[in-house]
């Protein structure tokens, strides 16, 4: 055994295991199951050309040394990035604890209290600080989010804004220039029109349906909007504010000023800076605009018993009902990091940060002071962390990176200077220091901290938040640690036991892959550092870029989007850019086959594209007759086809190659939904099957955790024609020749986790790829046999395999009175998190094992599903008080002293006998959806709040 050999670690069945699953399937060899699967002509011909594998300690030595190459300044950059102190316990304990960073999307409440707990206290948090009424779980970053808030304003407008078609939005000259960047890519499609300029010489007009504001602006000046806001509400136009969060401890919350909107990041709510994310973007708003909020709401309900229970409120999955008609195509939040900005507000506390927030104040207050002493000019007349400084920019250049040290040089006379929670009396003795050695000046020295504050009076926080118990009672390291320990406890993550989501490729998530993320060499770099002081990012960002070109066959990648309906939009306004350069203009037609995912629609639409539904055939493949019919109808309108390969009933369709020729043939471009990667990595790829630009899950595929619903990062992959217009950035150039603007606000990214992936395909090489792609399918096609004769799968290839997931059939057990949610909640039970319900077939179960699960565990899973299914059996329509109607089971009805069910404790908590060894137990009975959406409550209320309605 091979035992260094990462593959060996990653894959699931040992070598021993592979006689009885192939038997089991049917066939002699993996090879014969593969040419069973897919279709041999889109089988590529040679292995994939990546480097030879590397074993775990070197990949750990070779990340350790190409870290070593970025270069660790004291980094006073700011525009929306800050340094910040990661707490040591949240860190542990949240940050590196696979208990949190793999566990999925919180669809089976019952199984994820204690993260919806973590995300409640996010938005408690959010709520409180920006004086809103209603917060989302998070957004990716504060650009995208300063674009949903203009997409939701524009859909609120008044009967008589939308009737004359008001279409202007202001944009104030103080937005961050990457925010700008991403309102520019967002409005054109959308039929917005920016204005920018300045905010206190606006006019007011009712062209305008909404207007954006900076608080603090941009290069730190701090003004009142208050009038600003009462005038816009005159005009019956709507303001968004992009507010700083650590400042809103001081400052006036915008919510107090009117704001109908308030947006940021919480990244330095203890988030490392990792070259520009994840980081978890907030995004607030009033609770009658709550249908038209993007993203997910974590809402308060109760459970089958009355008791509270939490769960995703609202529009769960808006875009996967309204499609095209969605306000979103946002499917992902930034959960991770959200918990930790949570717990970072749960740690300190409201005078914790009122602390934190008046050091940073006074840091930046004894600056200005000093310079000014120095007879320099400070422009700022109120500001919180951030002052504008008249220097000659390239002498105190050279001098602060003589030492070390970077500011942002606004032009050649003015510097900017955002000083941060790590900056102490000797940093500031030191930025002092540089001014005075590069002007020739006399220094002075600074003992301490001046308390004065440089914003007006009538700015100064008056009111108070976080006064919620939570904030206030784990302020030590030990009862913090307890407390998410409580909240872990309560979650059912991948160290527990298999998920085997389809659609969601739940597989290992190495530790190997993701020690490096705590190396401070990688995750404490601004995004805007000079090149030359990341060039270890640089080096592995172009080598990830690389590999990615390789598997996928394509020309050039880029790896700004920050998650995989991101990738999407980015895909389809890259097609959109190329078009224009050609002069064709007009081509807005993209056809979407009608099982695709709900975020290919509401993506197109957000492109500016009229969706035209093509038929799925009863097999659920592709009706290539009506897909041919539409392209030809359509041939001088047509921008794109959008497809998901293997498709999303988990087969490899055979007419691929003939239905992106329509499309060519027809004047399309062909977009692949990369949702199902995990089933084409070293035996097919996008440029075979005739694709120009596909989007990749890392966060499936490539092995970066889901964390809950997040970190996420969608890059997208493009063939030669479309290299060009791959996205820019306003602050650091990046992208192709004929940029489009930013999808996101950071130029790569969430760069931090791209290292994840980038060791997962450096430490697997191209046959343990091509390795893993086999196992997937080998493991999703054992499960199909073992269930067979138990559970009908309802779409298979022409030689009856699945890809890598299949379908069950659930429908007919209605007749039983069984719907498939009691089979999602049943398997609670029995330790497993449920499938995909329901999706992309109403009453099924989407499956997919991946190549990470073991024989003994897919056995256990498989034992499960049969018991469940002998337990449908027993089951009659009259009577609904059985074992499945009534699951998940938790703990205090099994220890209760009465049991009025018509099965036995034993029953109901241990129908296997594998259970004991390791039983999970859901905190909470079923959740009651429909109370929540009729109660909603979003923030960590007190008790008394659900006392009435029970």
């Amino acid at each position: 055994m091979k035992t260094d050999a990462f593959a060996l670690r990653h894959i699931g069945p040992r070598e021993t295991d592979l006689q009885h699953m192939l038997q089991t399937i049917g066939v002699e060899s993996i090879e014969q199951l593969v040419y069973e699967t897919l279709p041999d002509d889109i089988r590529l011909k040679a292995p994939l050309n990546l480097d030879p594998a590397m074993t775990e300690y070197e990949f750990s030595n070779h990340i350790l040394q190409l870290g070593n190459k970025n270069k660790l300044f004291k980094t006073y950059i700011g525009l929306g990035y800050n340094q910040a102190i990661v707490p040591a316990v949240i860190q542990r304990n949240v940050f590196e604890n696979p208990g949190w960073y793999t566990a999925y999307t919180p669809y089976q409440a019952e199984i994820a209290q204690g993260r919806l707990e973590a995300i409640l206290n996010f938005q408690t948090t959010v709520i409180e600080l920006t004086g809103m009424e209603i917060a989302n779980a998070s957004l990716l970053d504060e650009g995208t989010a300063a674009a949903e808030a203009m997409a939701l304003l524009l859909d609120v407008r008044s009967r008589d804004q939308k009737k004359n078609n008001v279409n202007k939005f202001f944009v104030s000259e103080e937005i961050l220039p990457q925010t700008l960047s991403v309102l520019q890519t967002r409005a054109t499609p959308i039929g917005v029109e920016l204005v920018i300029g300045n905010h206190e010489t606006f006019d007011f007009s009712t062209e305008f349906f909404g207007a954006i504001l900076q608080y603090p602006g941009k290069y730190g000046q701090v003004y009142d909007y208050t009038a600003f806001i009462e005038k816009a509400a005159a005009s019956e136009i709507k303001v968004a504010v992009a507010a700083d969060i650590l400042s809103l401890a001081k400052l006036t919350p915008p919510g107090e000023m009117g704001a109908a909107v308030v947006v940021g990041t919480t990244q330095r709510f203890g988030i490392p800076l990792g070259y520009g994310g994840p980081h978890a973007a907030y995004f607030a708003t009033k609770e009658e605009y709550k249908r038209s909020m993007p993203g997910r709401i974590i809402g308060v309900t109760i459970d089958t018993n009355g008791n509270r229970a939490l769960r995703m409120a609202l529009q769960t999955r808006e875009q996967h009902i309204k499609r095209d008609k969605a306000t979103s195509n946002i499917c992902t939040a930034q959960v991770l990091l959200s918990v930790m900005a949570g717990m970072y507000a749960v740690y300190h506390g409201p005078k914790g940060l009122q602390y934190i927030a008046d050091k940073v104040h006074a840091a930046a207050a004894t600056l200005a002071n000093e310079l000014k002493n120095l007879g320099l000019e400070q422009v700022n007349s109120a500001f919180f962390d951030t002052i504008l400084v008249k220097a000659d920019a390239k002498k105190v250049k050279a001098v602060a990176e003589a030492n070390e040290v970077n500011f942002y040089y606004v032009d050649e006379n003015t510097i900017s200077i955002s000083l941060n929670e790590t900056t102490s009396v000797s940093d500031v003795n030191d930025i002092i220091n540089i001014f005075a050695t590069a002007l020739s000046l006399k220094a002075t020295t600074v003992s301490e901290l001046t308390e004065t504050n440089h914003y007006p009076e009538n700015l100064n926080r008056t009111s108070a938040f976080l006064e919620h118990d939570v904030f206030n009672k784990y302020h030590s390291e030990t009862a913090l640690m307890r407390y998410i320990k409580m909240l872990e406890r309560k979650d059912l993550a991948l160290n527990h036991s298999m998920i085997s989501l389809g659609s969601c490729t739940m597989k290992l998530n190495a530790a190997a892959e993701m020690l490096p993320l705590s190396n401070p060499n990688w995750n404490n770099i601004h995004p805007f550092a000079p090149l030359d002081q990341a060039q270890g990012y640089q080096e592995m960002l172009k080598k990830l870029e690389q590999q990615l070109n390789v598997i996928t066959g394509f020309a050039g990648t880029t790896l700004q989007p920050n998650s995989g309906a991101q990738g999407e939009y980015a895909g389809l306004m890259v097609i959109r850019a190329y078009h224009q350069s050609r002069g064709d203009d007009h081509r807005n037609i993209a056809l979407i086959p009608s099982s695709a995912h709900g975020t290919n629609p509401a993506s197109a639409a957000m492109a500016g594209m009229k969706v035209v539904v093509t038929k799925t055939l009863e097999n659920g493949n592709i009706d290539v007759e009506d897909l041919r019919e539409k392209a030809i109808l359509h041939k001088d309108n047509l921008s794109c086809l959008m497809v998901t390969y293997p498709s999303t009933h988990g087969v490899f369709e055979s007419a691929i190659q003939e239905i992106t020729k329509i499309i060519h043939d027809n004047g399309g471009q062909v977009y692949m939904d990369g949702a199902n990667m995990n089933a084409q990595v070293g035996l097919t790829n996008p440029a075979t099957i005739g694709a120009d630009v596909c989007h990749l899950n890392l966060h499936k595929t490539f092995a970066i955790p889901h964390g809950g619903g997040g970190p996420g990062v969608g890059p997208i992959c493009v063939a030669p024609q479309l290299v060009p217009f791959l996205p820019g950035n306003p602050v650091i150039p990046t992208g192709g020749e004929t940029a489009i603007t930013a999808i996101s606000a950071a130029p790569w990214g969430s760069a931090l986790v791209c290292l994840i992936s980038y060791g997962y395909i450096s430490m697997l090489g191209a046959d343990g790829l091509k390795s893993a792609t086999e196992h997937a399918i080998l493991n999703a096609n054992y499960i199909k046999e073992k269930l067979n004769g138990h559970y009908d799968t309802l779409y298979s290839g022409e030689m009856g395999r699945a890809a890598h997931e299949m379908i069950l059939e659930c429908r007919p057990f209605k007749q039983k009175g069984i719907e498939v949610t009691d089979i999602a909640k049943r398997l609670m039970d029995y330790g497993f998190h449920a499938p995909t319900v329901s999706f992309p077939v109403a009453g099924t179960l989407m499956i997919e094992p991946t190549e990470s699960e073991n024989l003994e565990e897919l056995d256990r899973f498989c034992e499960a599903m049969i018991s469940i299914r002998k337990e449908i059996e027993a089951a009659t329509i009259e009577d609904s008080n059985n074992v499945l109607k009534n699951s998940p089971h938790t703990l205090a009805m099994l220890t209760s002293e009465t049991w009025e069910f018509p099965y036995t404790r034993e029953q109901a908590a241990f129908p296997l006998e594998y259970i004991a060894e390791n039983k999970f137990w859901p905190s909470v009975r079923r959740a009651d959806d429909a109370f929540g959406d009729r109660n909603l409550i979003c923030s960590c209320a007190p008790i008394e709040a659900y006392m009435e309605e029970n």
